[in-house]
């Protein structure tokens, strides 16, 4: 299966606890950082995506496979 791709901008959602939670792709992580406090451990071959919440306004990181496209 092809990896899923998302660029910035990209509006996708994921499953949270409380349901979907839908945001904004603003950046494709390939390196390790930190988010909100959380480290982040992304690489190349492992990218994760730093999402702006919708509902929050806050910044979160997701693995491609934890996300979907969502139509604007």
């Amino acid at each position: 299966m092809a990896e899923k791709e998302f660029r910035e901008g990209d509006h996708v959602s994921w499953a949270s606890h409380s349901g979907r939670a839908y945001g904004v792709v603003k950046e494709k992580l390939i390196d390790r950082t930190h988010v909100r406090g959380h480290t982040v451990n992304a690489s190349p071959e492992d990218p994760q995506y730093r999402i702006r919440n919708d509902h929050s306004g806050r910044d979160v990181a997701h693995r491609p496979e934890a996300l979907r496209h969502e139509p604007k």
